[in-house]
């Protein structure tokens, strides 16, 4: 009989770890998904002069690179997009 008292406690024992395990990995998860950024959904607004248009947009490391022409010199905006704010800017212009 105490072989069976034995079995019996030690089954009890993991079916409490794997509900620990399985309520642990919900509230991890849940976590995670109430605290990371909306993939997809950048609002950013550029301050341009008239007449400027996208001409392309690449991913350049953890930035946006928004290739910009007319309205003035060409340039490239940089957007982070954690913030959607400006984050640098490069005028293209002759060769010296």
């Amino acid at each position: 009989m105490d072989g069976m008292k034995a079995l019996k406690a030690a089954v009890i024992g993991m079916g409490v770890l794997i509900v620990l395990g399985t309520v642990t990995l919900v509230v991890v998860a849940v976590d995670r998904t109430a605290t990371a950024p909306a993939p997809g959904h950048l609002a950013a607004r550029l301050a341009v002069p008239a007449g400027s248009r996208i001409v392309g947009i690449a991913a350049l490391g953890p930035r946006l690179a928004i290739a910009l022409h007319g309205g003035g010199p060409d340039r490239v905006v940089l957007i982070d997009p954690a913030t959607g704010h400006q984050a640098g800017r490069i005028t293209l212009g002759p060769a010296r």
